[in-house]
């Protein structure tokens, strides 16, 4: 089974991406989704989150601008965050891939915001990026409500830039050309792909070896 790590900085068009691998019937798994399941009612991050950050949660969910707050530039407390949430989620990751090749796939995609910042692409067969230029990324994001500018560049200060995603990346995407070029981009990738054998899997994946979410 070949795992393809999917990543690309804010604003490139990485969740349209995904649903395009989705929508050619390659089982695709979604980091943010992962988290976002696991901080609303009844997620199994919401109890030690608020245990270890008082007052982050509401109505038995985590309140991430709440929770964005006491960990932003923090670095101890990012790493107690980082502690709580990314066992949670590679659980949650290795289940899905167990799951997959129980059912034969012969391909997945693992949909991973900071594939490269953890060195999760070390745990993948192939890279591919979303990419965009700086104009269209910048412009993208900026029209989003309660964008900013210096929060823009806040994020992409955390982020490895695109040049060098670009470089690391076995093939790129650009979605600056509309859906229609990104999806014929995307079958032919899925196309180049058939048939090449996995080299990290079977891997026995071990607890906190799952990539992580962003």
């Amino acid at each position: 089974m070949l795992i393809i790590g999917l990543t690309g900085s804010i604003g490139m068009g990485k969740s349209e991406t995904a649903k395009m691998f989705a929508a050619l019937g390659i089982p695709t798994y979604d980091s943010d989704a992962a988290v976002h399941s696991l901080y609303g009612k009844g997620g199994a991050a919401v109890a030690p989150i608020e245990a270890a950050f008082p007052g982050v949660a509401v109505d038995g969910c985590i309140d991430r601008a709440k929770l964005s707050a006491r960990v932003l530039g923090g670095t101890d407390a990012l790493k107690r965050l980082e502690a709580i949430v990314h066992p949670l989620v590679g659980a949650h990751q290795r289940a899905f891939l167990q799951d997959a090749a129980a059912r034969g796939a012969r391909m997945v995609v693992l949909d991973v915001p900071l594939l490269f910042e953890t060195e999760g692409h070390k745990r993948v067969d192939v890279a591919v990026v979303v990419s965009a230029p700086h104009d269209v990324q910048r412009e993208r994001v900026l029209a989003r409500p309660g964008m900013t500018a210096e929060k823009l560049d806040s994020i992409l200060a955390k982020q490895l830039a695109d040049v060098e995603k670009r470089a690391r990346a076995d093939f790129v995407v650009d979605t600056s050309k509309g859906l229609e070029h990104a999806r014929v981009q995307v079958a032919e990738i899925v196309k180049a792909l058939k048939g090449r054998d996995s080299k990290v899997w079977p891997p026995g994946i071990r607890p906190g070896a799952a990539i992580r979410e962003k």
